[in-house]
C-alpha cells in the first residue's frame, strides 16, 4: 500500500534513526513528543511535530488515541512504532489499520500469536520447535506455580507473559523464594504491561542468548539475516550485542535460521522480527520468544550484511518483495554494539537523571543517538542514551574500535556506564569470545567499575588544576601571575568531594618549564604537572614526562573530568559547609527522581535493617529502598503516587544503636 508521510510513534535514538532512512527515501516525517521531550532532537529532526501529552508514558507515548489524533492532524498515512512502547501492541496495530494508516510492522494477528510469551510457546510447541521446559498454564495461582516449579526443577525463571526488556523477570534459586518473586513480578508486569500473567521456565545458567533477525514479505518470502549474540546482560537487559556470534558456526547458524523461519511461517508473519533462543553449554538451543518489531541492536546486523533494515521495513509495508533472497545474503566481518546508559554500574546500575552539559561522540564507530548538549534526561523513560556500533574485518578489530570510540566520547552532566563498557571490551573472557549470560554477574563483578571507588590522588589533583586554570581563564587573559607573590609561590586551597570522599588540595604555580607552566598540587601527596596548553574544557599537560590530555567542564560548583579512561564528577566545597549523608543514619533518601509506587510501612512500625520500606519507579524500572538501620518508623514524608527528587528525604527511622536522627 503506497504512503507518503510517516508518523514515528516513538522518541530518542530510534525515532532519529527511522527519520534518517525515511528522509533518504523521500518520505515526509512527523514526530510525536511528550511535554518532557519538547526540545528533543527527534522533534527538531522531523518535518512536523505534535505534542501528545504529559511526560508520563501512559499519558503520551502509550496513548493510542493521542497518537492517532496526531496522525489525523498532520495527514500522515503511515506509522512506524519503533521499539518499546506500543510497538508490540496488537490493539495499536489494529487501530492504525482501522484509521486508514499503514502500520509499518507485522499484522495484528501475528502480534497476538507471538507477542504474548505463553501463546507463542504453545504455538511453537505444537509446531515442533524446541522450547525451554516450563509452565505456560492458565492457572495463575501460587500453588500452580509451586507445583510446576517442583516438576521443572530449580533454579527457575519467572517471566511476564506480555513483558520485555527484563521487566517482570525474576530468577528463583530455591523454593522458599518463589512466592515473593511471583508477587514482585506480577506487580511490575501489571504496572508496565497492563497484564499480570506470568509463566515459568527452567533457568538455563551460563547459556548464550542468541537471536536471529528474520524478515518476511506479503508474498510468502521469509529470510534470516544471521544471528546476534546478546549474552552480555545486566538485570536480564542487554548491554553489548554482536554479530556473528563467536559461539555459532555455519552449521549451527543454518539450523537456528531454519528454526527462526519456521517460527515466522507458523503465524503468517510479515515484516521485521527477532526470534530469540537460549544456546545451552551442551550445544542444544531452545526457543525463548519472538519480538515482533525492530530490535535495539539491529545496527550490528546492518553492519555485517550491508543492508538498511528500516528501508526493508518500509518496502515490505508498501507491499514490495524482500530486497534479497536468502542465497544473496552474506555476512562480512564482525560488528559489536554497546549501549551507553545513564546509570551507575558501581551502585547496582542505578539510573541517573539530569542535564547533559556536554555531549561529543567519539570516532571509529557509528553512533545512533538522540542526544544534544543541554538535553534533560528525565526519570520517565528508559535510561538508554546512545548506541555505539563498531565494525571490523575481524572480531578483535571491531572490539578495539568500539573501546576507542567509547574512550573518545565525552558526556558530562550525569553518570554513565562508559568506563564499564570499556572495561567489558578489554576483559579477557569477552576478548576471547567466552561471555555467557553469567558473565557480568560472575566474571565481571570484581571489576573496579562495579564498586564505588575512591578517585586516585592524581585524579583529585587534575580536577583541582582544571578548576584553578579555568578560574584564571575567566578572570584574566594572562594567568602567568596567578598564585605568585614576590617572595615565594602562594598556595591556593580547593576542597573537593567525590561522593563520600573528600580531599583538600593545595595548589601553587612554580613558573615556566620546558613545555609550559609548572604547577604543584598537594592532596596530600604532591603531584607536579607542566601545562602545555589549556582552553575552555580541554587541558594538555605533561605528567612525569608523558604528555596527556584532560577533557573537563566547570558548571557552578561541579567539576567534570574525563581522562580518556574514566569520567568523574567532583564538587567544589571550598566555600560551602560539608553536608555528608552518613551510613546508618536512619534517613530514607530518594536515590533518583521518580514516582513512589508503594509505601510498605506506617509510622510506628518496627523494621529490620535491610527491610524494603518504599518502592520507587524511575526509567521504566522499580527500585526498592531499604532501611539502613534496625528501629522504628518515626516519620514518612511521602505516599503512593508522589513524585520525588534525587536526595529528597522520604522518611526517618530510629536507630536502636544510636540516638534518633
Amino acid at each position: 500500500m503506497p504512503f507518503h508521510k510517516i508518523l514515528i510513534a516513538n522518541r530518542g535514538e530510534i525515532a532519529v534513526r527511522i527519520h534518517r532512512t525515511a528522509r533518504r527515501l523521500g518520505y515526509a516525517t512527523v514526530a510525536v513528543y511528550s511535554e518532557a521531550d519538547a526540545n528533543a532532537p527527534h522533534v527538531t529532526a522531523a518535518d512536523e511535530a505534535v505534542c501528545i501529552g504529559a511526560p508520563a508514558a501512559a499519558d503520551s507515548y502509550l496513548c493510542i488515541a493521542n497518537i492517532l489524533t496526531a496522525a489525523r492532524k498532520t495527514g500522515a498515512d503511515a506509522l512506524h512504532p519503533g521499539y518499546g512502547f506500543l510497538s508490540e501492541n496488537a490493539e495499536f496495530a489494529r487501530a492504525c489499520s482501522d484509521a486508514g494508516l499503514t502500520f509499518i510492522g507485522p499484522p495484528a494477528a501475528a502480534i497476538e500469536a507471538l507477542g504474548n510469551k505463553i501463546r507463542a510457546k504453545r504455538t511453537l510447541l505444537a509446531a515442533g520447535v524446541a522450547c525451554v521446559p516450563g509452565y505456560h498454564g492458565e492457572d495463575q495461582s501460587d500453588e500452580a506455580f509451586e507445583k510446576a516449579a517442583a516438576t521443572i526443577g530449580y533454579p527457575v525463571m519467572v517471566k511476564a507473559a506480555a513483558g520485555g526488556g527484563g521487566r517482570g523477570m525474576r530468577v528463583v534459586m530455591v523454593p522458599g523464594a518463589l512466592r515473593e518473586a511471583l508477587a514482585s513480578a506480577r506487580h511490575e508486569a501489571a504496572h508496565a504491561f497492563h497484564s499480570a500473567e506470568l509463566l515459568l521456565e527452567r533457568a538455563v545458567l551460563a547459556a548464550r542468548h542468541i537471536e536471529l533477525q528474520i524478515f518476511a514479505d506479503s508474498h510468502g518470502n521469509v529470510v534470516h539475516l544471521g544471528e546476534r549474540d546478546c549474552s552480555v546482560q545486566r538485570r536480564h537487559q542487554k548491554v553489548l550485542e554482536e554479530s556473528p556470534s563467536p559461539a555459532v558456526d555455519a552449521e549451527l547458524r543454518e539450523q537456528m535460521g531454519a528454526a527462526a523461519i519456521a517460527v515466522a511461517r507458523s503465524s503468517g508473519y510479515v515484516g521485521a522480527g527477532t526470534v530469540e533462543f537460549l544456546l545451552a553449554p551442551d550445544g542444544a538451543f531452545y526457543f525463548l520468544e519472538m519480538n515482533t518489531r525492530l530490535q535495539v541492536e539491529h545496527p550490528v546486523t546492518e553492519a555485517v550484511t550491508g543492508e538498511d533494515l528500516v528501508e526493508w521495513q518500509l518496502r515490505v509495508a508498501r507491499g514490495e518483495r524482500l530486497p534479497k533472497s536468502q542465497a544473496a545474503l552474506t555476512l562480512r566481518g564482525h560488528a559489536i554494539e554497546a549501549r551507553l546508559y545513564a546509570e551507575d554500574p558501581a551502585r547496582d546500575y542505578l539510573p541517573q537523571t539530569g542535564k547533559v552539559l556536554r555531549w561529543q561522540p567519539g570516532g571509529h564507530a557509528r553512533f545512533d543517538h538522540g542526544m544534544v548538549s543541554g538535553l534533560v534526561v528525565s526519570p520517565f523513560y528508559d535510561p538508554l542514551l546512545a548506541k555505539v556500533i563498531a565494525h571490523g574485518a575481524t572480531r578483535d578489530e571491531a572490539r578495539r574500535k568500539l573501546a576507542a570510540a567509547l574512550r573518545e566520547t565525552t558526556l558530562f552532566g550525569l553518570i554513565t556506564n562508559k568506563a564499564f563498557l570499556v572495561g567489558v571490551c578489554e576483559n579477557t573472557a569477552f576478548s576471547q569470545g567466552l561471555a555467557t549470560t553469567a558473565f557480568l554477574s560472575e566474571d565481571f563483578r570484581a571489576h573496579p567499575t562495579r564498586h564505588p571507588t575512591e578517585p586516585s590522588n592524581r585524579a583529585f589533583a587534575l580536577a583541582a588544576l582544571a578548576a584553578y586554570l579555568d578560574a584564571g581563564r575567566r578572570t584574566s587573559s594572562d594567568d602567568s601571575f596567578i598564585g605568585w607573590r614576590s617572595a615565594s609561590p602562594v598556595e591556593s586551597v580547593i576542597e573537593l568531594t567525590h561522593g563520600e570522599w573528600r580531599r583538600e588540595t593545595w595548589l601553587s604555580a612554580l613558573g615556566a618549564g620546558t613545555l609550559g607552566r609548572r604547577y604543584r598540587v598537594r592532596c596530600p601527596e604532591p603531584v607536579e604537572f607542566e601545562v602545555v596548553h589549556h582552553e575552555a574544557e580541554r587541558l594538555a599537560y605533561s605528567d612525569e614526562g608523558v604528555r596527556r590530555e584532560l577533557r573537563f567542564l566547570i558548571d557552578g560548583d561541579s567539576i567534570w573530568t574525563d581522562d580518556g579512561h574514566t569520567t568523574l564528577a567532583f564538587e567544589d566545597r571550598t566555600y560551602r559547609a560539608v553536608d555528608r549523608e552518613q551510613s546508618g543514619s536512619g534517613r530514607l533518601v530518594a536515590p533518583l527522581d521518580g514516582k513512589v509506587l508503594e509505601v510498605r510501612v506506617s509510622v510506628g512500625d518496627v523494621v529490620k535493617k535491610g527491610q524494603v520500606l518504599l518502592v520507587i519507579e524511575a526509567m521504566k524500572m522499580e527500585h526498592r529502598l531499604e532501611s539502613d538501620v534496625a528501629g522504628s518508623v518515626l516519620e514518612l514524608c511521602v505516599g503512593p503516587g508522589a513524585q520525588v527528587k534525587t536526595r529528597q528525604l522520604l522518611g526517618l527511622i530510629s536507630n536502636e544503636e544510636s540516638p534518633a536522627p
